[in-house]
C-alpha cells in the first residue's frame, strides 16, 4: 500500500513539474526594431513572464513569405505576416485555421511615415506620367511595397510590362542600382534621392506587419500567449515614451551592431512608422489591403478577415496594463 502511494505521489510531483514548465514559443522574427522579440529580454523588468509562463525562442526569417511554410510544418507558433503573405497563407498553403492575434507595424497613418517609392534626385523622372518606358525595381514582386507601386502606377494609366518594366532587386543591392539609372524603388537612400510617391498614396493605411497563430496553438497555449502579448505590450509602452529614446536607440543599435546615430532621428517617433500602442491589428486596413491584392491579381479569393482573427488574445493583455 505504502508502494502504491508512493507512486501515486511521485505521479503527481510529475505532473505538477510538467505544468510548472513555461510553454516555448517559437516566434518568427524578420528584424529589429520591426520586431521587439528578439530585444524583449534587455529590460528583463518589462517581460516579468518572460522565462515563467514562457520561454522565447526567436527564429529569424529574410521575409515573411518563409514563415508560411515554418506554421504549415509546424515548425513556428506566431509569426509576423503582412497582408500580401497573409493571403497567399490562406489561398495557397489553406491555413484556413490562421489567426491574426497582434499588430506590429502600420504603414499611411496619418503624422507618421510612410514607405517612400523614390527617384534620382536629378534624373528624368520628374512625374509618375515619367515612369512609362522605364523599368521599376521591388524587392519581391507580389510583395506588400510592390502591390503599392503597381496600384499607383496602374491609377496613372501605366501597367508593367505594357507601359514598363519591373526587376526583383535585393534592397542591398539598389543604392547601385538606382545610380546607374535601373532602378526607382529605394526606401532608405534620401542622400541620392528624392520620393516621387508613397505607399499611403496607393494603399492608405496599409498592414505592413501584424502577428499570426494557428488557432490550434491559440487554444492550447493562451493563458501563455496572454502573457506573452503583456509583456511585450508593455515593452511597446517603454519604447515608445520618449523619456526612454536614448536607452531604447541604444538597445536597437547594439543588437543590430550599427551606430545608435543611424537611428537616433527616427526610431520610435513620429518620423518611424506606426506602431500601435496597444498591439491592436488594423483589422478594417487589413481588408482592404486584401481587396487590392486580388485587383492587381496576387490573390484569387475573397478572404473574409473577420473569419481569421482573434484579438481577445491582446486585448486580454492590454487590459493588464490600464
Amino acid at each position: 500500500m505504502r508502494i502504491f502511494s508512493a507512486i501515486i505521489a511521485a505521479a503527481l510531483l510529475l505532473a505538477i513539474s510538467a505544468r510548472a514548465e513555461p510553454v516555448k514559443l517559437r516566434i518568427g522574427w524578420s528584424d529589429v526594431p520591426s520586431s521587439l522579440t528578439p530585444i524583449l529580454d534587455q529590460k528583463p523588468e518589462l517581460a516579468p513572464h518572460l522565462g515563467k509562463s514562457y520561454a522565447l525562442e526567436p527564429i529569424h526569417f529574410g521575409g515573411t513569405a518563409p514563415m508560411i511554410t515554418a506554421l504549415a510544418t509546424g515548425d513556428l507558433d506566431v509569426s509576423e505576416m503582412a497582408f500580401g503573405s497573409f493571403g497567399l497563407a490562406i489561398q495557397n498553403a489553406r491555413l484556413n485555421d490562421l489567426r491574426v492575434i497582434a499588430d506590429e507595424m502600420q504603414d499611411g497613418v496619418p503624422g507618421h511615415l510612410s514607405i517612400p517609392y523614390v527617384v534620382l534626385k536629378d534624373g528624368p523622372v520628374k512625374t509618375v506620367a515619367d515612369m512609362k518606358g522605364r523599368v521599376a525595381a521591388t524587392n519581391v514582386i507580389g510583395s506588400g511595397t510592390d502591390i503599392g507601386m503597381r496600384t499607383l502606377l496602374r491609377k496613372h494609366g501605366l501597367e508593367d510590362k505594357r507601359d514598363y518594366s519591373e526587376i526583383e532587386i535585393s534592397y542591398f543591392s539598389m543604392k547601385d542600382a538606382l545610380k546607374q539609372g535601373k532602378t526607382v524603388l529605394d526606401p532608405e537612400l534620401q542622400a541620392i534621392s528624392r520620393p516621387l510617391f508613397y505607399l499611403r498614396d496607393a494603399m492608405g493605411v496599409t498592414a505592413i506587419l501584424f502577428r499570426v497563430a494557428r488557432a490550434p496553438f491559440i487554444a492550447k497555449n493562451r493563458a501563455a500567449l496572454v502573457d506573452y502579448l503583456e509583456d511585450e505590450t508593455r515593452a511597446l509602452h517603454w519604447y515608445l515614451d520618449p523619456k526612454n529614446h536614448a536607452e531604447a536607440v541604444a538597445i536597437a543599435a547594439k543588437f543590430n551592431k550599427n551606430d545608435p546615430a543611424h537611428y537616433d532621428r527616427w526610431l520610435f517617433t513620429k518620423e518611424d512608422i506606426y506602431r500601435d500602442p496597444d498591439n491592436r491589428p488594423n483589422l478594417a486596413a487589413l481588408q482592404e489591403n486584401l481587396k487590392t491584392q486580388k485587383a492587381a491579381g496576387f490573390l484569387a479569393i475573397d478572404i473574409e478577415v473577420a473569419n481569421f482573427a482573434d484579438t481577445s488574445l491582446v486585448e486580454d493583455a492590454a487590459k493588464r496594463l490600464k
